[in-house]
């Protein structure tokens, strides 16, 4: 699968765009490093994913209204690619409908607040290299991309 060909990848849907800025500046708070707009192996397509000091892998989901969300059953395809998975949502979404049994993250276009913990789920030795290993691809590529645009070849596979 390609690595992503955009340098600052960001969602389309201006209030995901707001909502994963306080999420990456929270994450950035909490000594991890995320990438938006990550393709995972399996081609799903994760709104932020962040690797922790210690190597931990979190996704946070994106959900910018209420329908976004009733349309999107996906989700639970992420668990198997993170030791923690969030839901990020703008103030005013109806907090009741989203699963009590995963993370929550309030979140605007400055910044976030996690409102309940998600749970932690060890990942498999093997998957974790190989998502962690991606990580690094995608960022790096990305890097290159932004320092020399004409030089890289955004369509090689990783």
């Amino acid at each position: 699968m390609p690595l992503s060909t955009t340098v600052k990848p960001e969602p389309a849907d201006p209030v995901a765009r707001q909502v994963a800025r306080g999420v990456c500046r929270l994450l950035d708070r909490l000594g991890h490093v995320g990438l938006t707009e990550f393709v995972l192996r399996s081609g799903r397509r994760a709104d932020v994913i962040a690797l922790g000091p210690g190597g931990e892998l979190t996704i946070v989901e994106i959900k910018s209204s209420l329908a976004d969300f009733r349309a999107d059953g996906k989700w639970p395809e992420y668990l198997a690619f993170c030791e923690r998975y969030y839901f990020a949502v703008p103030r005013g979404f109806p907090l009741e409908v989203l699963p009590e049994d995963q993370g929550l993250i309030l979140a605007d276009g400055y910044d976030a607040a996690i409102l309940r913990e998600a749970e932690h789920r060890p990942l498999a030795a093997a998957r974790r290299k190989a998502v962690t290993l991606r990580f690094g691809q995608v960022a790096a590529r990305r890097l290159q991309l932004l320092l020399d645009p004409q030089g890289a070849d955004p369509g090689r596979p990783a």
